[in-house]
């Protein structure tokens, strides 16, 4: 999990102009989240070239995540999950030998409305899904989403690494999403967190994962990543 430190969780950023037609950049293990934060290392070739594209255009990436079975199509297109989240390129390191490592600010979730190949990396036009107006929780169900989260952590361990997460003054969209990230489950299960409609729904279903986990292993959580 990436955070910028010197950032108050309550600033309110303006809106980054988001490109209709972006880079997408599919990955089997990887489900990105809006007001996270994404730390890559970029050495495939096709992808060298996605990061210079990018930084001279729009400075936007689609993350998505590679459907079951792209291990016998990676280097061409393997299917992915329609749904990802787009992020924004605000730091990068190049490094000698033609690789870079990047930092991606998470900023809207989309939806892939069309492919196109004509580069070594895919691009696809996109609809950005449609942004609360209202981003926050009943006091009742983020006060029994952190109480399972509580009981999980003790469980694995791991309690005192997410105590800032436990503090008032963040945002609930904040909270859930990086819980959302941080939480060792499957990928497919984190997808099912990002394709949440709403807030209170991605919250509903965060907690049912968690109680399940709890369910699963009793007594022997998974940590948290």
């Amino acid at each position: 999990m990436q955070t910028e430190p010197d950032r108050s969780y309550s600033e309110q950023e303006p809106a980054f102009p988001i490109p209709d037609r972006i880079p997408v950049f599919p990955l089997p293990n990887v489900v990105f989240f809006p007001k996270t934060y994404l730390p890559l290392h970029i050495f495939e070739p096709r992808y060298r070239e996605m990061i210079a594209d990018t930084t001279v255009r729009g400075q936007c990436i689609g993350m998505a995540l590679l459907k079951e079975g792209w291990e016998q199509n990676y280097d061409a297109n393997p299917p992915m999950f329609d749904v990802g989240c787009v992020g924004r390129i605000v730091s990068m390191q190049r490094l000698p030998d033609g690789r870079s490592n990047i930092l991606l600010q998470g900023l809207r979730r989309y939806e892939i409305r069309e492919q196109f190949y004509d580069k070594p990396y895919r691009e696809a036009r996109v609809t950005l899904k449609e942004e609360e107006s209202d981003t926050s929780l009943d006091p009742a169900v983020r006060a029994e989403l952190l109480r399972t989260v509580g009981e999980y952590l003790r469980m694995a361990g791991d309690a005192v690494t997410w105590r800032e997460f436990f503090r008032l003054d963040i945002p609930d969209e904040i909270l859930v999403n990086h819980l959302s990230v941080g939480l060792e489950c499957t990928p497919l299960e984190k997808q099912f967190l990002l394709e949440a409609e709403t807030l209170r729904q991605r919250a509903r279903r965060l907690n049912d994962l968690i109680q399940f986990l709890l369910h699963e292993h009793g007594g022997t959580a998974r940590g948290w990543g």
